[in-house]
């Protein structure tokens, strides 16, 4: 389809969307009125609105309750490592990038018991409604929050052993592959499945994001020779992060 082609909320939105991107309309500017877009583009109010809810969900622009629609503060996305296990470090992946003198990262978590349900059952390969030990963290960087995570283990595994709560204990924070050795289990393979999607009201809410955001959504699982031994939901704001990978060559 060619720009001609466009239909033109699209070209209106194209054009705006350009004058935030080159600075012409900077952060914290009040979008132009949609009688103002009417007039200057020669739409109609319909092509002038659906223009302005374009911009909006793309996350460009914020309405201000009786004040207007304005410009939000572009950020630069800040890279989130996931590298995998790191021999002898005996940290996860987050303390391990947290370790770096400039990170100022801090996390708080939560975990108790819960009954399986059939997603998560299926990725653990036990049956719905076994009990698993379900540990919900917030990661935060300078205070501001960057990450969610919901890990579930098979408490028929980690069960009445030192490692049953991830954050306590002598392996208390260790992450998943120090924890399991303790408990003889050689974790030897790690799958993550990455996608995007508009975030859930709640993790938006968690996140401190715009209501129609789009996450980025990790689905993560530990395995011990074939058998899965943790996995977990990871949630990312995509507007202030992108996910980097660096993994070994075998």
């Amino acid at each position: 389809m060619t720009f001609g082609e466009q239909p033109a909320y699209l070209r209106v939105a194209d054009d705006l969307r350009q004058q935030i991107v080159s600075g012409s309309l900077p952060p914290h500017t009040r979008l132009p009125s949609q009688a103002r877009i009417r007039s200057e583009y020669g739409v109609s109010d319909t092509v002038a609105l659906e223009a302005r809810k374009v911009l909006m969900a793309e996350g460009l622009v914020e309405g201000r309750s009786g004040s207007g629609t304005y410009v939000r503060e572009r950020t630069v996305p800040r890279r989130v490592a996931r590298s995998g296990y790191r021999a002898g470090d005996g940290t996860t992946p987050f303390r391990q990038e947290q370790a770096d003198s400039r990170a100022r990262g801090t996390w708080e978590s939560r975990s108790e018991q819960d009954l399986a349900d059939q997603e998560i059952a299926g990725r653990l390969d036990i049956k719905t409604g076994d009990r698993v030990m379900c540990t919900r963290y917030v990661f935060r960087d300078a205070g501001e929050p960057m990450m969610l995570s919901t890990s579930y283990e098979p408490l028929a595994i980690t069960g009445r052993t030192p490692v049953m709560l991830p954050e306590e204990g002598p392996l208390g924070g260790c992450g998943v592959v120090e924890r399991m050795a303790a408990i003889d289990l050689v974790v030897d393979n790690v799958a993550e499945d990455v996608s995007a999607r508009p975030g859930l009201a709640e993790e938006l809410h968690a996140l401190g994001g715009v209501p129609g955001h789009v996450v980025i959504a990790v689905e993560r699982t530990y395995f011990a020779s074939g058998r899965p031994v943790e996995t977990a939901d990871i949630i990312i704001p995509a507007d202030r992060y992108r996910v980097g990978y660096h993994l070994p060559v075998k």
